[in-house]
């Protein structure tokens, strides 16, 4: 129920909410946004899907110069928002950023009338910008997928008469089909709970109009039809993931013996140099460009470092992740132990319902939080004053309770996940053997169990901290008055056009965002090679 309530209470508001401004909805918002949002999934999807594959093929099959570096630092844009990613985009693509600044001098031009360059605000830009951080989620899917087959069916195919292109489209892609199509849920997924990059680009998707229509159109109604039309979204991209999930399970036990008799082509001439740019690219695009602004912006103005200002909204973030971390942790063990020692439907229908969080946009898991709690901390405040002529304001409602209650939603399932996986590398044997040498269930949880698990409940935190700490879509929506965490001081700045000063928490979230890419890299390093 924790996590299906946000869900539940938007469909009850969007039914019982009264249809006056359906009409409208329907004539001139939802048809429009739901447009540009299948345009932008599409555009993002095709990006991050031909980047994330092509670069995931050439570091696992092909041998050229920097391969073992480069991938590695295909994974870095990871540790970029898509928020920042847009910030930092439309100050380098400026009128006065560094690329047309150089154009001019280059050609002599003196107005931006002596020339066409392309617009960044624009439904293609965002394309750029999405893509550019999130095509990391194809790249790591896909790359272990054409490590696990090995070099067989391809040396099979090349004895056949097949070249290198050849194998590549008609054996590797399809092999690897159920990993890259896991990836581009997660891409769609991300994309749907954008809302700064979108927003500061000017692309009006499903995710702005329903920010538009509840807070500036002032229109709950309106805005919980919309995320109704945005659930049936999510509820697609849900089920399409989990049955890519099964085959990719089914994939890989059948194709896991071949990662170790795994022999790469080695490139040679312009090929090898070819490689090695097209591995290149992504990561410049993604992570250089914008640390390269933000950076910038933050070596200028480090006297923000000690402002009260950020140090106030470095605090409410480090406390908002923190205790996120700390409940979604507890409910993500609870589940992962409790599927270990009773297998049940129920205990099954509660890691799905676990899962759904993640899918659901920030923006939406917003309104379907506040409502629900604003109603309790009404009608608490209504029942005492009733009583005992005490007013107790806003209990829940308007405090960051509601912010730790949406992450807790959205990140549950990363911390079951990896708490889950703790649990299946630990041999059931564990618990047998405890009891029977006279320990029971709490004592064999508490000597054997929980010691053993601390590296994968610490990993578990330490992913939804720093997840948390990036959320900017529904932390935006639940903050109270005059709260600020570092995603919300820069976006902040950004709205107000003030980039410049967006420089040093942006640097801050870049950097806090590193730590899991660089577990992530340790771990593909160690296991491939």
């Amino acid at each position: 129920m924790i996590v299906l309530m946000p869900a539940i209470a938007i469909v009850v508001i969007a039914a019982t909410g009264g249809m006056e401004s359906w009409p409208h909805l329907i004539s001139n918002v939802i048809p429009r946004a739901t447009l540009r949002t299948l345009i932008l999934l599409a555009g993002v999807g095709t990006i991050s899907g031909v980047v994330g594959v092509v670069t995931a093929w050439l570091v696992a099959s092909c041998e050229f110069p920097g391969r073992r570096l480069l991938s590695g630092l295909l994974v870095l844009p990871l540790a970029i928002p898509a928020y920042l990613g847009a910030y930092a985009f439309a100050e380098f693509f400026s009128f006065t950023g560094p690329v047309q600044t150089a154009w001019r001098g280059l050609f002599g031009f003196q107005t931006s009338r002596d020339y066409w360059f392309p617009e960044v605000r624009t439904t293609g830009g965002a394309m750029l910008v999405l893509s550019s951080v999130l095509y990391p989620y194809i790249y790591l899917s896909a790359r272990s997928m054409f490590l696990m087959q090995g070099r067989a069916a391809a040396d099979v195919a090349r004895t056949l008469g097949a070249g290198p292109l050849k194998v590549f489209a008609k054996i590797q892609i399809p092999m690897a089909r159920p990993a890259i199509m896991v990836g581009l849920t997660l891409v769609a997924m991300e994309t749907l709970n954008d809302i700064g990059a979108v927003e500061y680009l000017g692309v009006q998707t499903l995710t702005f109009s329903i920010f538009d229509t509840w807070l500036n159109r002032g229109s709950l109604a309106g805005a919980a039809q919309i995320a109704c039309v945005m659930l049936v979204f999510v509820v697609c991209l849900m089920l399409v993931e989990r049955a890519a999930r099964r085959r990719q399970r089914f994939a890989s036990q059948k194709t896991t013996a071949a990662v170790h008799d795994s022999v790469r082509l080695k490139l040679a001439g312009w090929k090898k140099w070819a490689a090695s740019l097209a591995c290149l690219a992504p990561p410049v695009i993604g992570f250089a460009i914008p640390v390269f602004v933000l950076g910038g912006y933050a070596a200028r103005r480090l006297e923000q470092f000690v402002s009260t200002r950020l140090l106030s909204a470095l605090w409410n973030s480090v406390l908002v992740s923190a205790s996120t971390a700390l409940v979604a942790v507890l409910l993500a063990f609870l589940l992962a132990y409790a599927a270990r020692t009773t297998r049940s439907r129920l205990n099954a229908a509660a890691g799905r319902f676990a899962s759904f969080g993640y899918g659901v946009p920030g923006t939406v898991l917003a309104m379907g939080v506040l409502i629900p709690l604003a109603n309790f901390d009404n009608a608490v405040d209504a029942f005492l004053r009733a009583q005992f002529g005490i007013s107790t304001g806003l209990l829940l409602s308007g405090t960051g309770f509601a912010i730790i209650y949406a992450c807790t939603v959205r990140f549950l399932t990363m911390a079951e996940g990896t708490i889950d996986a703790g649990f299946h590398k630990l041999s059931p044997h564990l618990d047998m053997a405890a009891r029977t040498l006279g320990r029971t269930s709490g004592q064999t949880l508490r000597s054997v169990l929980l010691p053993m698990m601390r590296p994968a409940t610490l990993t578990a935190a330490l992913l939804v901290f720093i997840e948390t700490m990036k959320e900017l879509s529904a932390t935006i929506m639940l903050r109270p008055f005059n709260f600020n965490t570092l995603a919300t001081l820069v976006y902040e700045d950004a709205s107000r056009a003030k980039v410049e000063d967006a420089g040093v928490p942006a640097i801050i979230i870049v950097a806090v965002g590193l730590i899991p890419v660089f577990l992530v890299s340790r771990s593909l390093d160690r296991h491939t090679g």
